[in-house]
């Protein structure tokens, strides 16, 4: 693809129309310092800058990388659909080569929302960056992604969504999940059967800053880029780990999310998390956008300092080496699955919960994989909301599915959608697009 010799898109979505109260986190003004500041300092007229309007996106785009239930009419989506069209407004203006890269600053954030829907959590209910991916990957000839997540709690729906697809790398720096919500994103989460060593987790500990950051981006993070050779990189831009954020526990600053996005060179940037509105995200933003620009971002320096110590020199040193012991070299053992619905094929299988925290409720879930060496394998969910116990199925027919896998993803469908089942809703989720 030919790319603009350097246009940066930009994308502004407030969301002023959702909100989840007038005192929470997650509100209407999140953005407002932000333009306001963009404004004032004259960034918007640099040359090179590209805007665009926000979009909304199909209900067949958030099919394609999340299930929701009981029915997409439930759900009050409009805004989550802009956002996430947005974001999409971008990775197509690069597709067609019109910007080198982009910044979508928009609310609601997506991390959380995970390949099953059954409610918001952790301030989400579609998942921005799994909708770009797989938007692109169906019309673009787009292959093989990168998703870098630097908010400050752990990416858990979209390592979710890509956990069985070894066409996407998604790698998520956090500060450490015994410490904060969403409590997940270990070491030894690394990858489904036929995806093993296309997740990485960096858990991080409080106190630790741009220090930590960096040493971790330069480590470990690029090297692991380097081997994956992705096409196209996102970067989950999340701002929490900023010293003054209200959920968070580290000391990143301004300047360190500056040259975060330097190191990273992100094709898209999509703003997550970050709620320090006023402290905190006017020049966070500021920062990551002009280097995206390629702009000088050293005069971006905010009122405060941190307060709390910072975790440096050879104590984060020595952490960084124990984390790496601590990564399993091997793939560990999935369970057979032998159910009488499931073709004669390999087959595993997993359970889990996933918790609601917005309702309180959790979701149990089964999945079945088909192991293939040929592509990601089909997927089956069988997901149940434990306060309604309503019951649905996905069948994910993998993104650039070899024949079998294509084959055995249609069958199993037509299995569930015929039989007798107490199953609410079954979904058939294609993700091979034109593949």
């Amino acid at each position: 693809m030919l790319k603009a010799k350097h246009k940066t898109g930009l994308v502004f979505f407030p969301a002023f129309d959702w909100s989840l109260g007038a005192s929470h986190p997650e509100r209407e003004e999140r953005l407002l310092y932000t333009q306001e500041q963009m404004l004032e300092e004259g960034v918007l007229d640099l040359p090179q800058v590209k805007q665009y309007s926000p979009a909304i996106c199909s209900l067949e785009d958030v099919e394609r990388a999340q299930a929701v239930f009981p029915d997409m009419q439930t759900h009050s989506l409009e805004a989550h659909r802009i956002a996430a069209g947005s974001a999409l407004v971008l990775g197509e203006a690069w597709c067609r080569g019109d910007i080198k890269n982009g910044f979508a600053l928009v609310r609601p954030p997506g991390h959380h929302a995970g390949a099953v829907v059954w409610a918001n959590r952790g301030f989400c209910t579609l998942n921005n960056e799994a909708i770009l991916v797989n938007k692109l990957r169906a019309h673009y000839g787009i292959r093989k992604v990168a998703i870098i997540d630097t908010d400050v709690h752990h990416g858990d729906g979209t390592q979710d969504i890509f956990y069985h697809d070894p066409n996407v790398l998604f790698i998520s720096l956090h500060q450490d999940g015994r410490t904060l919500y969403p409590g997940s994103g270990y070491v030894d989460e690394q990858g489904g059967p036929n995806a093993w060593g296309t997740t990485l987790n960096i858990p991080l500990l409080p106190g630790m800053g741009d220090e930590a950051f960096l040493y971790a981006l330069e480590e470990i993070v690029l090297p692991r880029l380097e081997a994956f050779q992705p096409e196209l990189i996102i970067n989950s831009a999340g701002q929490d780990n900023h010293f003054t954020d209200p959920l968070g526990k580290m000391n990143v600053t301004a300047q360190g999310y500056g040259r975060i996005t330097e190191l990273l060179k992100p094709d898209i940037a999509v703003l997550e998390g970050g709620y320090s509105i006023q402290g905190a995200l006017p020049y966070v933003n500021m920062a990551i956008f002009l280097a995206l620009c390629q702009e000088d971002y050293a005069g971006v320096t905010e009122h405060s300092s941190p307060i709390r110590e910072e975790i440096k020199g050879e104590k984060l040193r020595t952490y960084f080496e124990t984390l790496k012991a601590e990564y399993p070299t091997v793939p560990p053992a999935w369970r057979r699955a032998s159910e009488p619905f499931l073709p004669s094929a390999d087959w595993v299988e997993r359970d889990f919960s996933v918790f609601y925290d917005t309702d309180s409720f959790k979701e149990n879930r089964r999945e079945y994989i088909r192991r293939c060496p040929d592509c990601g394998g089909t997927v089956l969910l069988m997901t149940q909301n434990m306060m309604t116990y309503e019951k649905g199925v996905v069948v994910r027919i993998p993104f650039a599915a070899c024949p079998d896998c294509r084959k055995e993803g249609e069958a199993l469908y037509a299995q569930f959608q015929e039989q007798d089942s107490p199953m609410n809703r079954v979904v058939l989720q294609n993700q091979t697009g034109g593949v």
